[in-house]
């Protein structure tokens, strides 16, 4: 290595085999070295990781060991883009963009595709690859301080060790330059990646819940005796929320242990949510008919034109917003040009565009968004729910995106038939387009009476044209802000239709789903603090009834 140094010129042999031992090639390295000259060595790393990014043999080479961490990268995007709701155009032609290059360089690196993805959705788009790489580093520290793993394990592959032995150097240099950072504001933001490191929460994988239909029930628990009911109560919200969110979710609702549940197990997209309710979990039933479970027997007329590269068989999370015309024209172009058979790195390239926006074949080389009905199908609506009344696609999308998938929530609600043959009471909150109402009322449930509290007034639009389309013979109570919602009121609606059976609703995920990379403040943000609206109300419904009004 010294005569390697020599023989390219440097006067400091030692940094240039310094930088060639770390994994970096002698020829970017000695472009970096020209560059920034012998003496910073923090401007050469950072050269050097952008060279190593732009030069990337993903982007030129179909063929060695870094085919398959691309790969790896690109599969990994599956989870990724699980509960978000907003994805970037992402070019290709070229070099990928700064954010996503910064991930393929981590990638190289010999970070999973899975530490990459949550270090960029806790650093933001913004962040550098050095406060990626520190990040990820909290993370390992987290793990090593509490037995909490983060992410997945280094990919594996024949070069491993060779890998995984960079990857440390790499960030061994970046501790040592992390320690001589005077930047104020950087250490504060090191605390928040310190902070956001590790989940408190242990996700089962798979995401099964308690039970799946024609499963015997898998769990058993004990609910403390404040938590059973009636009232009957039932929380929704993402399950991959911040650190913190659901152990909090949980003291406030009589510590039960949440219910996470992926609906990838009930339809054909998938949804990652978790569920804090006091329902018995035994004897539950599905709806029927069964829903379909794969993509293609949901959609059949995508069937004719879905090639054989794309490897899907389900869609990803439903999200509140839909695919450009700009993208879904870049990659008919792409597939155009590429003749039959699509190079590997196209079609990587267009799967993933795929995945991300829950793109479907329409057509010879033509992928396109679901469309509001689709999606109203997938979620098990009834057909144009949200349709009419001057409501536009856009509206559409975004309330869809946030409302409950009624296969799954019908199936936990479903032990409410036996127990309410004559009927429910149903204090409905934040609710949306509907989706407690619909499920119960497709379970065969009648609706005696229910409380929707709901600010959009889209949604209050939508949820009353059902209540008259379905002939509900019940009462029907609409309230537009649950923070109106207090003892007095509540008390008036319960002496007015007799109790409530049931509180339903999922508090607003603006400020924890993993799509808001600037305000994901948790409970503590300004949408999702409504949370705790959600308790103040469930504990007045309680204490009213306690009372025997």
């Amino acid at each position: 290595m010294p005569g390697e140094a020599c023989e390219a010129g440097p006067s400091h042999p030692s940094l240039y085999s310094y930088f060639i031992a770390m994994g970096f090639s002698k020829n970017i390295v000695e472009k970096a070295i020209k560059k920034n000259g012998e003496g910073n060595s923090e401007a050469i790393l950072e050269t050097l990781l952008t060279y190593s990014a732009t030069e990337n043999p993903y982007l030129k080479n179909e063929d060695g060991p870094i085919e398959s961490i691309a790969r790896n990268y690109v599969d990994g995007l599956e989870d990724d883009s699980s509960d978000t709701d907003d994805f970037d155009d992402l070019e290709f032609i070229e070099a990928p963009p700064g954010r996503d290059r910064n991930l393929l360089t981590l990638v190289e690196m010999g970070f999973s595709a899975e530490e990459a993805s949550a270090a960029r959705d806790r650093c933001g788009l913004d962040a550098s690859v050095l406060e990626l790489a520190d990040s990820i580093h909290a993370a390992h520290m987290a793990k090593d301080s509490h037995g909490i793993v983060l992410g997945s394990p280094i990919i594996n592959k024949p070069n491993e060790a060779t890998f995984y032995s960079t990857s440390r150097k790499k960030r061994i240099l970046m501790e040592e330059k992390r320690k001589h950072r005077r930047n104020s504001h950087h250490g504060s933001r090191r605390s928040e990646y310190l902070k956001k490191a590790a989940l408190d929460v242990d996700i089962p994988k798979p995401m099964i819940g308690f039970s799946l239909p024609f499963q015997n029930c898998i769990k058993r628990r004990n609910l403390p005796d404040s938590a059973l009911g009636p009232p009957y109560f039932y929380y929704e919200n993402v399950a991959l929320a911040p650190k913190g969110v659901w152990d909090t979710i949980s003291r406030f609702l009589y510590d039960i242990e949440p219910e996470f549940v992926d609906s990838k197990y009930f339809c054909a997209s998938m949804r990652k949510r978790a569920y804090i309710h006091n329902l018995p979990i035994e004897n539950r039933f599905p709806l029927l008919p069964l829903p379909k479970k794969t993509i293609q027997e949901a959609l059949p007329s995508t069937k004719k034109w879905w090639p054989e590269w794309d490897n899907r068989t389900q869609l990803n999370c439903l999200q509140t917003c839909t695919a450009s015309a700009k993208l879904t024209e870049k990659i008919k172009k792409a597939l155009d040009d590429s003749g039959d058979v699509p190079s590997l790195r196209v079609q990587e390239y267009v799967l993933a565009q795929c995945k991300k926006w829950n793109l479907v074949w329409v057509g010879r080389h033509k992928a396109a968004p679901l469309e509001p009905d689709e999606i109203e199908m997938l979620l098990r609506f009834p057909k144009n729910h949200t349709r009419g009344g001057g409501i536009g696609r856009t509206e559409r999308f975004k309330s869809l995106g946030n409302s409950f998938q009624i296969d799954t929530v019908a199936y936990h609600l479903s032990v409410l038939k036996n127990i309410f043959p004559d009927g429910i009471n149903v204090l409905s909150l934040f609710s949306g387009i509907g989706g407690a109402e619909v499920a119960l009322h497709s379970l065969g449930i009648r609706l005696k009476a229910v409380v929707s509290v709901e600010i959009s007034e889209v949604n209050r639009n939508i949820i009353r044209c059902w209540w008259e389309q379905t002939n509900q013979k019940g009462t029907l109570i609409e309230v537009d802000d649950v923070q109106k919602l207090d003892g007095g009121n509540l008390e008036k609606f319960m002496r007015r239709i007799g109790g409530f059976h049931l509180v339903i609703g999922g508090s607003p995920c603006n400020n924890l789903t993993g799509s808001n990379r600037h305000s994901r403040d948790g409970l503590e943000g300004k949408d999702s603090s409504l949370f705790y609206d959600f308790f103040r109300i469930l504990d007045l419904v309680k204490c009213i009834m306690g009372k025997k009004f």
